[in-house]
């Protein structure tokens, strides 16, 4: 009888083994057969006018990208309050990878200026990876009579106030630079801010503003066709692309005197790690494709990705510390 017992007993625990065997199969072929991201198109958010540098090159690279997640990038244009409006909507987009945007240096200087704006660049975001700079590049029109930093900054100091200067709007990379320079030089310059950086170098031509510091991308096709003329970039180090126009640093004999927007890839907070990881690999190889980096650098865009989503975390917690040291020390407040 005892035996009789025991041999239910194992027979029993042999059926209850095999049911739960049965149901994690099971479990592992349902996950495996879930289709692997992305299933449908990508929003492609970007926070700048049709038509201007930054959104040709988005456009570029989504071309790029959709061979490689094998789905379309459409690009949306969400233009207003330097980048605030495009933000303040895609941090409230699910989770899920579908929604990106191109964040940029100005959403850190925006929240640095407007703490109540309704998204924070590092805890309302998933940080995919930084794609590059854009230095600003200083402009007058072709017909103005500065023909060097030298000239402008003569001009200013002789006539306090009378020079003025266009930028997409207040905190934007084109208002950090002028006032930069302006502190810098010891000058004063009238800051003149417009709904977008597609805006200053129409300014420049028309004569309304004397001096702008769009990014170079927006500028290139003026450049090539002479109606403005370019005194300086605040990159760093000199342009492949313009060999011939020196740094701003360079022109005012200083080496601290560098500022390059930045721009990278973001989505709405909590975005699934294997999602990250996907996008992070397919922006990699799109940001590698020689058609994009010619294409990036005859605009005036350098490319250089951070290694990981995590790199990118670092690089803009770091960058808010530089960006909150030029807020305060150019004084720059909404008025």
């Amino acid at each position: 009888m005892r035996k009789t017992v025991n041999t239910m007993v194992r027979f029993s625990l042999a059926i209850a083994i095999a049911g739960v065997c049965n149901a994690t199969a099971s479990y592992a072929a349902a996950a495996s057969a879930e289709p692997a991201f992305p299933t449908r198109p990508i929003r492609l958010i970007v926070p700048y006018a049709a038509g201007g540098g930054p959104d040709v090159q988005a456009r570029k690279l989504a071309e790029v990208l959709a061979r490689e997640l094998g789905q379309a990038l459409v690009v949306e244009n969400k233009v207003g309050a330097g980048g605030i409006l495009a933000a303040e909507v895609v941090a409230q987009q699910p989770a899920d990878g579908y929604t990106l945007m191109i964040g940029a240096s100005t959403h850190v200087t925006q929240k640095l200026l407007q703490p109540s704006v309704k998204f924070d660049p590092m805890t309302s975001f998933t940080h995919i990876i930084r794609t590059g700079f854009s230095p600003q590049i200083m402009l007058v029109k072709s017909s103005a009579p500065y023909r060097t930093v030298a000239d402008v900054v003569k001009a200013a100091a002789n006539h306090p106030g009378a020079l003025n200067y266009a930028s997409g709007g207040i905190g934007s990379a084109a208002h950090l630079a002028g006032a930069a320079f302006a502190n810098a030089a010891g000058v004063q310059l009238v800051h003149v801010p417009y709904k977008g950086s597609v805006e200053i170098v129409p300014s420049l031509i028309r004569g309304d503003t004397a001096v702008g510091f769009p990014v170079v991308s927006t500028a290139i096709p003026q450049l090539q066709n002479r109606s403005v003329r370019a005194l300086a970039v605040t990159s760093a180090g000199r342009l492949a692309s313009l060999p011939d126009v020196p740094t701003l640093g360079e022109a005012l004999g200083r080496k601290d005197l560098a500022l390059d927007s930045w721009s990278g890839i973001w989505a709405p907070k909590g975005v699934p790690p294997e999602v990250v990881a996907r996008l992070n690999v397919a922006f990699q190889k799109a940001l590698n494709d020689p058609g994009v980096r010619d294409f990036y650098q005859k605009a005036g865009t350098v490319i250089d990705p951070t290694s990981s989503p995590q790199a990118f975390d670092r690089f803009i917690a770091d960058e808010t510390t530089k960006y909150r040291q030029i807020v305060e020390q150019s004084h720059i407040a909404l008025q």
